[in-house]
């Protein structure tokens, strides 16, 4: 077993004794049913979607040199004549393009020359006869093959990191392409080649010297295919772990939920692993470089792209363009191009149905919250800042601060929502209020309670019992005490009585004659067996 060349499953194998493992193997049986014309594979997805744990199974299951046949025993793959005819067969080279980039960098050395030279020396020792220090990795491929029919299977982790890093013109990035093309577009790669694999973080854009991979079959966070089940956890994988953990389901759910891959739900594995072990419901993607990513990304100062990265923020979906995707994170030239990135990197969500994006769930809230904290001159920052205010007007029943400055929300920020209806008041309302979820959890609109249904409802996290719930009613034309008289009438309060002692009745009207917005505020306080039986919930 060599560092590139067969590594054999060692490291799968340790993976798969882990408490929390979360059997993917059945990715094997979907990948060997792919006829001859979609063996060459391309599969991106956000940061921390198990990509490499993915990589290192494909590793232990094709290598040979190894007995993996007692490691898949257990699992719940299908072991069918074409698995266990396939298993361990093949010579398997498997790559981190990204470690080993870096390591050149580290060691001033040319990282292809690297690449080229460590493979090359692994498939000599193994075939002295017939490859040679000097050839390429390509053409000792086709050499091996065409003396022994030994097919390959090939897999590079990280495949997209020069692309999505180095700039167009540094030569680094020209010799990878190039490498690319002679490796799985020569005339041969076909016939040596068993499968081929990439896994990145963002997709294939078929543009200049990206043609070279252009005969892969893509499997992204907007396009997953049938692939999409196998990378990520489902709903169903997520309650079968919290019900073995002792976890909270529904905030796992709050937390980590909100992906949409084909037709399923889909949740971050790491950050669902780490908030099971740590026995705590947070973000955990602070140490992935997140806060350069939004940094670069937000700050492109493209028309509209501040106000729709508010909108999904608070709630609330924008339209997006997915085609007008790039991968290199440097030649942007409008905000599709911005939220497409951020989709893809896994900061937004994308409902291929609709075709939205919107934040998948509050882990992500939380990295752009945390973003904003350490960025204090940024117009999101700022943004936040105002937010707070509204809230604390609120909080405190100042009727006309809090009209006020839900008037220059509008004006200053999102202008261009137009208001026809309550409905688009509600979008605005929400944008406002985006500092609540630091205390309560996402908004909930049209909320089923007492004889109808409140236009929104906000409910404080378990950390903030002292806080009231909100109630809010929306007008249109008409007055924000008709608001308020809906409330009472309906009898909302009584329905919400169980979430805490306080609940504060807000309405809002938007008068379209004088384009001002008006705020009426009043307290209802639960009876007293209700908050006492509110109270024992909570603890």
């Amino acid at each position: 077993m060599g560092r590139f060349l067969n590594k054999g499953n060692r490291k799968f194998a340790e993976f798969s004794k882990t408490k929390f493992f979360v059997d993917k193997t059945a990715l094997i049986n979907k990948l060997l049913e792919k006829d001859i014309t979609e063996k060459f594979i391309c599969c991106s997805k956000a940061r921390r979607f198990g990509k490499s744990v993915t990589a290192d199974m494909l590793v232990a299951y094709f290598s040979k040199g190894v007995d993996s046949r007692k490691l898949f025993e257990p699992l719940c793959c299908v072991k069918d004549e074409l698995f266990l005819s396939n298993i361990n067969r093949y010579d398997t080279i498997f790559i981190d393009i990204q470690a080993q980039f870096e390591a050149a960098y580290e060691r001033n050395e040319n990282p292809m020359t690297r690449i080229r030279t460590s493979v090359v020396n692994e498939l000599q020792s193994e075939y002295p006869e017939i490859v040679s220090s000097d050839d390429i990795i390509a053409d000792a491929l086709s050499k091996i093959y065409d003396q022994t029919d030994h097919q390959f299977v090939i897999i590079f982790d990280e495949w997209d990191y020069p692309v999505r890093e180095l700039q167009e013109h540094k030569s680094e990035l020209k010799k990878y392409i190039e490498f690319l093309r002679g490796l799985f577009k020569n005339s041969d790669a076909k016939e040596y080649i068993r499968l081929a694999y990439l896994t990145g973080i963002m997709p294939i854009i078929r543009t200049k010297g990206q043609s070279a991979i252009n005969n892969f079959t893509e499997y992204t966070m907007v396009h997953a295919g049938d692939l999409g089940t196998y990378i990520g956890f489902t709903e169903q994988e997520v309650l079968a772990l919290c019900r073995k953990s002792g976890s909270d389901f529904d905030q796992m759910k709050e937390w980590y939920d909100g992906y949409r891959l084909g037709q399923e739900s889909m949740y971050n594995p790491l950050s669902v692993i780490k908030a099971i072990t740590n026995h705590e419901f947070t973000q955990y993607w602070t140490a992935t470089g997140t806060y350069e990513d939004i940094s670069e990304l937000i700050n492109q100062n493209f028309d509209g792209l501040r106000e729709s990265v508010i909108q999904m923020l608070s709630g609330n979906r924008v339209t997006v363009r997915i085609s007008d995707g790039k991968n290199d994170l440097h030649t942007f030239v409008n905000k599709n191009e911005v939220i497409t990135a951020l989709i893809h990197l896994g900061y937004f969500a994308y409902d291929k149905n609709t075709k939205e994006a919107y934040v998948p769930n509050k882990e992500i809230q939380e990295v752009f919250f945390h973003y904003m904290e350490n960025n204090k001159n940024d117009s999101l920052s700022r943004f936040m800042n105002r937010s707070e205010q509204i809230l604390n007007s609120l909080l405190e029943k100042e009727e006309e601060q809090a009209a006020k400055l839900i008037q220059n929300i509008h004006n200053d920020f999102v202008s261009s929502i137009s208001y026809n209806d309550e409905n688009s008041l509600s979008c605005t309302i929400m944008i406002a209020l985006i500092s609540s979820f630091a205390y309560y959890h996402k908004p909930i609109r049209e909320f089923p309670c007492g004889k109808g249904f409140a236009d929104l409802v906000y409910l404080p996290l378990p950390s903030c019992p002292d806080l009231p719930v909100i109630v809010i009613e929306l007008k249109w034309n008409q007055h924000a005490q008709t608001a308020i008289a809906q409330i009472k009438k309906r009898q909302y309060p009584e329905s919400l009585t169980d979430f805490a002692g306080e609940i504060l009745l807000v309405g809002i009207n938007y008068d379209k004659r004088t384009k001002e917005h008006q705020c009426r505020i009043e307290t209802h306080f639960a009876a007293a067996e209700n908050m006492e039986n509110s109270t024992q919930r909570t603890e």
